[in-house]
């Protein structure tokens, strides 16, 4: 195995620093434009559909999974909170601006799919918190046919996708804490502080 002396590894390391900083630029960049996505999809795709009276069935169904019907949701799915649109989107934005911080804080250790999952979350959350503070309910319009489910909408979307593939970094994160690569930079950088 190839032995590194210590000038070696602190040469490396400083040099790999703005690669770091890069990534770290890439990430936070990645974050904001993917939460952006989701806001301007969402919003588009609520304008799309509110023009009509609530409960309208626009199209579909579409191959018997789905059809577009607008309602208005001043709750969270299946009616539970309802009424309680103002408190819901101040949950929300709480929740979302936590998210953010997390991320911030923990970019370091930031695999792709967590950060991917993360804007998703802080796309969805505060999509719905817009409507519920400029319109007092949430528009949902995406309705399943083939299983007794909430009306939903992208927003919502984004945060259950969000969860998931956040879950998933997290878990191929966990299971391969270090590369080899990463596990050599490391043993060697600990050997030359000894």
């Amino acid at each position: 195995m190839k032995t590194l002396s210590c000038d070696t590894v602190r040469h490396a390391s400083s040099s790999q620093q703005p690669k770091a900083r890069t990534y770290k630029g890439a990430r936070v960049l990645t974050l904001v434009l993917i939460s952006i996505a989701v806001l301007v999809i969402d919003a588009f795709t609520k304008r799309l559909v509110s023009h009509v009276s609530e409960g309208t069935l626009i199209v579909g169904p579409y191959l018997g999974i789905f059809d577009i019907r607008f309602v208005k949701n001043t709750g969270a799915a299946w009616g539970i909170f309802s009424n309680a649109t103002f408190l819901l989107g101040v949950f929300s934005v709480v929740l979302c601006t936590g998210v953010f911080v997390y991320f911030l804080t923990t970019h370091h250790r930031m695999n792709w799919a967590k950060t991917i999952g993360l804007a998703l979350i802080i796309g969805g959350g505060f999509g719905n918190a817009i409507d519920r503070f400029a319109l007092g309910y949430v528009i949902d319009f995406i309705e399943t046919t083939f299983i007794k489910f909430p009306i939903f909408n992208v927003a919502d979307m984004g945060v259950t996708c969000g969860i998931v593939i956040f879950l998933c970094g997290l878990f191929v994160q966990s299971s391969h804490p270090h590369t080899h690569e990463e596990a050599s930079r490391i043993h060697d950088a600990q050997e030359c502080s000894v």
